[in-house]
């Protein structure tokens, strides 16, 4: 079967153990990033199999319409990025691993991860040391302040755990049954959202980008804080108002950001506004782009292949699309 993979940065992917359960099949990996239709179009022609990492590339109805011979595209988690009506119209099954039970520990460590280099200036001591400069400032300690979790689910609460680890307060907002997780986990949970924004020296979103979570960090959220606190985001930036954290960041509440994830990626502009400012700290969306994380990412997406060419595909997100689908080849 011919299976086509994009947006393979590094040509990471055959490197992995896990590749060769797709030993026997016709492998074409792309290591660049296109979004234009016709580019993409001409690449896929002869795909049967599409692999996507994460939401690289958008996949819509204009694109799927041009490439009669796909069958199944595979891949891990939500799929925001790809026009499942217009699969299921076509005939093109989308097998997706949820994953339920594996939270991404390379996420929650990249989160934490930022906490210490914002909180501690750690780039920004790099870069003055390497100009040649000797210590540019005074730092934070963590010990004693207190984490928010915004969104207590798989990779919120991993976090949390490491925070209690380093000896913060931790405070959970999140949806009910979240809450109620948390207090059974054993973390104080805020008494409301304004409190939470308030009470944090550290606020960390982990919530899923859904139409309900658009948005919903404010600029009056972002204003609450501290002028002296850490607005981390690993999530999505979508969770955030469009323009509010820049802004807020201006205003002086909070006094610093960490991000890893942008309205529009891959992010090429320098002139980006997050960063042209001396207290944010940015990394280029690699959460969970370790090779330990990507074993474990691959053998899922890589296992429904095998399946579907078995003739039992799993994880499919559109079972109606069972009783039509395209032929398997």
């Amino acid at each position: 079967m011919n299976i086509s993979i994009l947006d393979d940065y590094h040509d990471t992917l055959r490197t992995l153990g896990c590749f060769g359960k797709l030993a026997g099949h016709d492998v074409t990996i792309w290591n660049d990033h296109v979004q234009d239709v016709d580019a993409l179009a001409e690449r896929l022609k002869d795909a049967k199999a599409l692999v996507l990492i994460r939401e690289r590339t958008q996949i819509r109805a204009p694109l799927l319409e041009r490439l009669p011979g796909l069958r199944l595209i595979s891949q891990r988690s939500l799929y925001p990025h790809i026009d499942v009506p217009a699969c299921t119209r076509l005939g093109i099954i989308v097998s997706s691993s949820q994953h339920a039970d594996t939270p991404s520990y390379a996420a929650a460590e990249l989160t934490f991860g930022l906490i210490l280099a914002a909180m501690r200036q750690i780039p920004q001591q790099m870069n003055a040391l390497k100009a040649g400069n000797w210590q540019i400032g005074v730092g934070n300690t963590l010990r004693g302040k207190t984490l928010g979790i915004y969104g207590y689910g798989r990779i919120g609460s991993v976090v949390a755990g490491y925070g209690k680890a380093f000896g913060l307060d931790v405070l959970v907002w999140a949806r009910e049954a979240s809450l109620m997780c948390a207090r059974a986990d054993g973390y104080a949970v805020a008494s409301s959202k304004h409190a939470f924004f308030e009470a944090c020296d550290v606020v960390s979103l982990h919530m899923r980008l859904v139409e309900s979570t658009r948005g919903i960090v404010t600029a009056g959220d972002l204003a609450r804080m501290k002028p002296t606190a850490l607005l981390v985001n690993t999530s999505r930036a979508p969770l955030i108002e469009p323009g509010a954290l820049a802004n807020a960041l201006r205003s002086g509440r909070p006094g610093m950001a960490a991000v890893d994830v942008y309205e529009e990626e891959p992010l090429r502009d320098p002139d980006y506004p997050l960063l042209q400012m001396e207290n944010v700290v940015c990394t280029p969306h690699i959460g969970y782009v370790t090779r330990d994380e990507y074993e474990i990412q691959f053998t899922d997406i890589f296992e429904q292949i095998v399946a579907y060419a078995n003739g039992a595909p799993i994880n499919v997100v559109n079972p109606e699309v069972l009783g039509h689908a395209r032929p398997a080849p």
